[in-house]
């Protein structure tokens, strides 16, 4: 390096060979079929200094110093995406990935993105990526549903980002922040939580259809999914007194309005806690009677026994308790149970001893003499109800003494008629006589 060029080696400077590469983002280098390759350097903007250096295998995708945040995607499976690939937002494009590798200790894909200033402010803690490379096709209750994106993803691949829907966005992330890169767009909305606590239920029922990404659902509403079966090691722990199956299952915080944070995570653990204090208890539910596919149900079951929180496999533990079938011989030895604690003997017992002081009562003279005495009493009051007979002679004085009645009272009522007409009718006659004229005197 010459003298004049001694500043530009700093410590994130970049070094590569130029020569003819043909790849997606276009053919470069051809110039150098008849000059032959050479080494090109892209300065850095860190300290300077560094005189030992790294030469790159490929050429930089995003030169040194460019303004941006560097990320990191990583995926279970490669699919169709390379070095240079876009990076979408709404179709418009605002990154690239930079390169990828196959991490062989955790079997995954991760790739080195890049998104440019001023796009990196739309990447958030709630920022999702998806595959956007080809066509995608959907049917759903309200048609066919096809999402593409930008023609140039079409045919070479891309990586599309942004917010699940129905999701705010979240707090900012910086350099170096990793997400997981989701197949589609449709499994972003599927599982659009990042944050998670794990817990293994043990279930002494079979798993037959119970899937890997089964729903676990509190009453109905999405509480997280199921991982796995934990095959290795039930094999690793069985033991002769608990033959149970240990099943992985994921619990989000965000579904129950928790923030999609560690805090959230902590907060949702001491919810279950205090949850399985007060009964809370898992489930195998009967998700599709056709398929028979499971899903994992959680519920608060007051009545169940007490039960606490273990350990499994370094992770807590959730009680079971049973359904379907299982579920119902647990209720019926239950009630076994219950109808085993009841006095049966001493109850009989108590009725045997009441029926026997019934029937010395009944043996006694005076209990002998109550049907008699009884049917004496039945006479004398058929005798009275004759007397109430409609021929009898009760009735006729009754009936007489009615009409006498009657006559007095049409009486009466002249009576009253004629003090209206002339209230000093009692004292004086109602017709007066003559008045009498005085004899005349002689002559």
């Amino acid at each position: 390096i010459e003298k004049e060029a001694a500043p530009l080696l700093r410590e994130d400077t970049q070094f590569w060979v130029v020569r003819p590469r043909i790849g997606k983002g276009g053919v470069s280098g051809l110039g150098t079929l008849l000059s032959g390759g050479f080494i090109q350097l892209a300065p850095g903007e860190g300290p300077i200094g560094r005189r030992d250096f790294l030469g790159l295998d490929e050429p930089p995708i995003t030169p040194a110093g460019t303004p941006g945040i560097q990320l990191e995607l990583v995926s279970d499976r490669a699919g169709s995406i390379g070095s240079g690939d876009p990076i979408l937002y709404q179709g418009f494009r605002v990154g690239r990935i930079e390169s990828g590798r196959f991490d062989v200790s955790s079997q995954q894909t991760r790739y080195r993105a890049f998104v440019e200033s001023p796009y990196d402010e739309l990447v958030n803690s709630h920022t999702r990526f998806w595959n956007a490379s080809g066509i995608a096709l959907s049917a759903t209750a309200d048609g066919l549903e096809v999402r593409t994106g930008s023609l140039e993803s079409i045919l070479l691949g891309g990586v599309a980002m942004g917010l699940p829907e129905s999701m705010a966005a979240g707090e900012p992330v910086g350099d170096g922040a990793r997400f997981e890169l989701y197949p589609d767009y449709r499994s972003v909305n599927e599982r659009p939580y990042e944050k998670a606590i794990e817990y293994v239920v043990l279930f002494s029922q079979s798993v037959r259809g119970l899937r890997p990404g089964a729903p676990v659902e509190y009453r109905g509403l999405p509480a997280g999914r199921v991982e796995r079966v934990l095959l290795e090691e039930f094999a690793a722990d069985i033991r002769g007194e608990d033959d149970r199956i240990p099943v992985l299952i994921r619990l989000e915080p965000g579904p129950q309005g928790l923030p999609d944070t560690e805090d959230g995570v902590e907060q949702l653990a001491r919810a279950v806690e205090i949850a399985v204090e007060n009964g809370l208890r898992v489930s195998l539910e009967t998700g599709n009677l056709l398929t028979g596919s499971l899903y994992v149900g959680l519920d608060v079951h007051p009545d169940a026994p007490p039960a606490e929180m273990g350990v499994f496999a370094g992770r807590p533990t959730i009680p079971t308790i049973g359904s379907g079938l299982a579920g119902i011989q647990t209720k019926l030895a239950s009630l076994l149970d219950k109808l085993d604690a009841l006095p049966v003997e001493e109850t009989v017992a108590s009725a045997n001893r009441t029926l026997g002081e019934l029937n010395a009562l009944l043996s006694t003279p005076e209990a002998q003499g109550l049907p008699a005495s009884l049917e004496a009493t039945l006479v004398e009051l058929r005798t009275a109800l004759a007397s109430l007979a409609p021929e009898s002679e009760l009735q006729d004085r009754t009936l007489a003494a009615v009409r006498e009645l009657d006559l007095t009272l049409q009486a009466m009522r002249g009576l009253i008629a004629a003090l209206e007409a002339q209230p000093n009718a009692v004292i004086f006659p109602r017709e007066r006589p003559d008045d009498l004229e005085p004899a005349r005197g002689a002559p």
